[in-house]
């Protein structure tokens, strides 16, 4: 019986954090039994910002083990890197063609970014969303699993494939949602009004799984909460209630049962506890990683045959939209 499918992606544009890791990672294993997974390392949408070869070569291969050491199973998923497959780039161009500048510009994340560039704009950051739409259209995915800041995303995904089916007749699938099972946007360990990021220029405002036990307990300590002294999960202790979401995610216990555990014994304690959950946790997947990491070889085999498996799918889509467009048949 055929499965529905489930396409997603990672940039491999810095080290991974436990947001990435809450927020995607973590729950790509899960799908793996019940749908047809594809599982990407995006490294053309790292162009849209300006990469170091040499270190997007190392982050692309330090990703793809620890998608490995995070539980995907190649046997099971199709786990490939996006520039192995030129598909990707051929049906952007197409997808272009259906897309206004305008709708573009509106994208509260170009809006955001553009506005941290200093200089001019890279084509790149404003053709982001239909580079992403031909990721997922491609493979006719039904299901997306992201966090609430990549809904916008997804949106102008379904309107594309909308926008080509009524011109050239039923085409793609117009993918869904699923979004993260915690739920929540994790936040910096130092600023808890913006998400936790790969690229925070404040090495202490995210912990990486690549960080020693050391460097996550000592970043959990000099993590902003507050002076109030009430443990207590609201918007007014937008740092405690990051920590707690942080805890929730790792432990899955409910907030509820976390506040009513902590609220006699302090921020200290909590903080100790909620440092060593994510020392064990960081340290298991290292164990993998480096396991995978030493052995070029085998991760040139994974990326290489689900290069291939990719390409295959890939290319059934094309050639329709290709004929759909009136370009001649190779």
């Amino acid at each position: 019986m055929n499965k529905e499918r489930v396409f997603s992606g990672i940039q491999p544009s810095g080290s991974i954090t436990i947001g990435n890791y809450i927020g995607a990672l973590s729950n790509f294993k899960e799908f793996q039994d019940d749908f047809d997974c594809l599982y990407c390392i995006v490294d053309m949408h790292s162009l849209s910002n300006e990469q170091k070869p040499s270190e997007l070569r190392k982050n692309t291969l330090d990703l793809l083990a620890l998608y490995l050491a995070a539980g995907l199973n190649p046997e099971k998923s199709t786990v490939f890197i996006q520039s192995h497959v030129p598909a990707h780039a051929e049906l952007q161009w197409v997808l272009n063609s259906v897309v206004s500048v305008g709708h573009l510009e509106r994208m509260t994340q170009y809006k955001d970014k553009a506005q941290k560039q200093s200089g001019s704009i890279p084509a790149t950051l404003l053709n982001y969303p239909i580079l992403m739409a031909a990721d997922i259209l491609l493979y006719q995915a039904k299901y997306v699993p992201v966090g609430e800041d990549q809904k916008q995303h997804i949106e102008i995904t379904r309107d594309i494939a909308e926008r080509f089916n009524y011109r050239y007749s039923d085409t793609f699938v117009l993918p869904e949602i699923i979004l993260s099972k915690s739920g929540k946007r994790i936040m910096s360990l130092q600023d808890p009004t913006v998400k936790m990021s790969k690229s925070d220029e404040n090495p202490n405002g995210s912990i990486r799984l690549l960080d020693s036990p050391d460097d996550v307990r000592r970043k959990l300590k000099r993590a902003v909460t507050d002076s109030l002294g009430n443990f207590d999960y609201n918007d007014e202790q937008l740092g405690l209630k990051n920590l707690i979401d942080i805890y929730s995610a790792f432990t899955k216990e409910t907030v509820e049962d976390i506040v009513n555990f902590y609220k006699d014994l302090g921020y200290g304690r909590f903080k100790s506890d909620l440092g060593e959950i994510i020392a064990e946790e960081v340290r298991d997947i290292q164990v993998e990683y480096n396991n995978y990491i030493s052995d070029k070889a085998q991760l040139e085999k994974i990326y290489r045959e689900g290069a291939e498996k990719a390409s295959y799918m890939a290319e059934k889509t094309l050639r329709k939209v290709y004929k759909k467009v009136g370009f001649v048949a190779r």
